[in-house]
């Protein structure tokens, strides 16, 4: 719809781990208004994580949209989300009770079904239609949000592959979701392709987006041997390739480029982990304080740390199931635990791109944290390799508000928001730090074997 004043626009939204944020954009992705809305992760037992999902699935996603809509004329709006999640919800499409996330627990593999890789979302399905027997839908974020728009619980194919195999690659499987005593008519109406899923007060909606999907297409990372790491509350890292690779302890997903492809996987070693350290130890200090604080500590004495402060996904990030920290010295400050917790991180990106066994020539890092400078740092010393910061970190939403120009038919491929991609700086490797950083990964190496 047009002549609603002000230049066209698309606005992408991104329900996160730890906040949602949305994007008003115009055609050159230049973003006109922006917000951040903060929501609790909640952990009630170790091994569960979840949100209030009326709070962060809804009140949320509403008050963002609210904040970035009249930002010029919206021609056309999208979601992204973190996947998978679910939740039941009512005959309004309000939540009862808590949205289950990604490696919470209750997503473990049901016994007498083929693995797939990605069972979370079948566990989390059977676990809430026990526990919530009259409700009347289960819905991931995505769907959650999309109805708190428009009335229509609608969600894309692309974040449905998530949900496989109750997604069978067509529809819901009504026998595997009869066995676990739910109807088909309970789920999600699917969508595919961009065309618009509903409409907000005359404003196209399309179905959604996976937030990683979004990211991929608004990052630029192309070329073979390009390292996408995302820095947000998951760790994110996916090694390019023009070659489908099936690797023990990693996945592999088409890129949106053509001849293109994904090596990787997701790990608990991100914002999760960081958080949880700056919980206990304090903030640390701001980036240049920091620095020199790290200028005056030998490159050589820090302890190790074993970020998994919840089970992982794949094997490459780690079999331990709690973190802990090693070598920690009576001499250590918190200069020391911080800046290697930072390293684990890159830790644990270094041990993707080996495990891919592609040689890399760079990292394009995503997310919230390339504002970190010292994160950034950090991962390049680990990994030997230049980092390019992305300039937005919203990247998420972003990339949902191109998803969104082609649902407004302003664009005929994703891949085409390559041009969106813009970098803010490049962090080389600091040689001060590198050796000292290659005999700590050996370590880690040896440790991350023995747990």
């Amino acid at each position: 719809m047009s002549g609603r004043g002000g230049p066209p626009v698309t606005i992408g939204i991104d329900v996160g781990t730890t906040a949602t944020k949305a994007v008003a954009v115009d055609g050159s992705g230049t973003i006109l208004a922006r917000t951040r809305r903060p929501h609790e992760l909640h952990v009630p037992a170790p091994g569960l994580l979840e949100h209030d999902a009326a709070g962060a699935w809804c009140a949320g996603p509403l008050a963002a949209w609210e904040e970035v809509r009249h930002a010029g004329d919206p021609r056309a709006v999208c979601v992204a989300s973190m996947v998978p999640s679910l939740t039941a919800v009512d005959v309004r499409g309000v939540p009862l009770g808590a949205g289950l996330l990604y490696g919470d627990a209750r997503g473990e593999a049901i016994a007498g079904l083929p693995p797939v890789g990605n069972e979370e979302w079948l566990g989390f399905l059977r676990h809430l239609a026990r526990s919530h027997r009259d409700a009347a839908g289960y819905w991931p974020a995505q769907t959650v949000v999309n109805h708190a728009l428009s009335g229509v619980a609608t969600l894309d194919t692309a974040s449905a592959m998530t949900a496989m195999p109750v997604f069978d690659g067509t529809g819901w499987d009504p026998a595997l979701c009869s066995e676990l005593g739910v109807a088909p008519g309970q789920l999600p109406t699917l969508v595919a392709g961009w065309g618009p899923a509903a409409d907000v007060e005359g404003i196209p909606l399309g179905a959604g987006i996976p937030d990683g999907l979004a990211e991929l297409t608004v990052a630029g990372p192309v070329e073979v041997g390009d390292v996408l790491v995302h820095l947000g509350s998951t760790l994110l890292c996916w090694a390019v390739t023009d070659t489908w690779l099936e690797i023990d302890g990693l996945w592999t997903i088409p890129h949106v480029a053509p001849d293109r492809f994904l090596v990787g996987g997701p790990s608990n070693a991100g914002g999760l982990f960081r958080d949880r350290v700056r919980a206990l130890l304090g903030d640390p200090p701001g980036d240049e304080e920091f620095a020199t604080l790290l200028a005056g500590i030998d490159p050589g004495d820090l302890p190790v740390w074993i970020p998994s402060i919840h089970p992982e996904r794949t094997a490459t990030a780690g079999k331990a199931r709690t973190a802990s920290v090693l070598g920690l010295e009576a001499t250590h400050r918190q200069v020391h635990l911080q800046r290697a917790a930072l390293e684990a991180t890159g830790f644990v990106v270094r041990r993707h791109i080996e495990a891919a066994a592609i040689p890399p020539r760079r990292i394009v890092a995503t997310g919230g944290g390339t504002a970190v400078g010292p994160w950034v740092q950090a991962v390049a010393d680990c990994c030997g390799l230049p980092v390019h910061a992305g300039a937005t970190p919203e990247s998420a939403a972003l990339g949902a508000a191109f998803a969104a120009r082609l649902v407004a038919g302003l664009e005929s491929d994703l891949a085409d928001g390559a041009r969106w991609a813009a970098t803010a700086r490049i962090v080389e490797p600091d040689t001060r730090w590198t050796g000292p950083v290659e005999d700590r990964y050996r370590r880690f190496e040896s440790l991350m074997e023995q747990v």
